[in-house]
């Protein structure tokens, strides 16, 4: 008898989100993970001398698309990319559109009030000035 699966009680309430299967009674283990659907762009980080910078080639983006945060030493950018609305036939499809996240773990601490993002041009340009070491003075009591 053929069942519906999400209708069946071994299944968890967390499998509308993910569905993880393994087959056990293999000598290997197959595990398949159905998420949401998320992409990473192509993205470059290289350090200047008092710097690092990171570029994102994203075309077809505002300012507002993305959300940029960082916590001590990770850098989280987010966004999403909106495809036109038109039904289509496709021959080739390579151009990526929904939600996108790209995670990093820098290098160094940065100066967080010197933090200056820049998209133009199908490019979004971070630059993440470096930390300087900070003079802390003792006083005696």
């Amino acid at each position: 008898m053929n069942e519906d699966p999400s209708s069946s009680n071994e299944f968890p309430s967390e499998t509308e989100r993910s569905l993880e299967t393994q087959l056990t009674d293999m000598p290997f283990t197959w595990r398949m993970s159905i998420r949401p659907p998320t992409w990473r762009p192509p993205t470059d980080m290289y350090e200047l001398e008092n710097a690092a910078i990171i570029r994102v080639e994203i075309a077809g983006m505002r300012e507002n698309d993305f959300s940029i945060e960082l916590n001590g030493r990770n850098l989280s950018i987010k966004g999403s990319r909106q495809d036109i609305a038109e039904r289509r036939a496709y021959h080739q499809m390579e151009i990526r559109f929904g939600e996108f996240r790209i995670e990093m773990e820098l290098p160094f601490h940065v100066e967080t009030d010197q933090i200056q993002a820049i998209y133009n041009n199908g490019f979004l340009k971070i630059v993440l000035p470096k930390a300087h070491p900070r003079h802390i003075s003792i006083s005696e009591e």
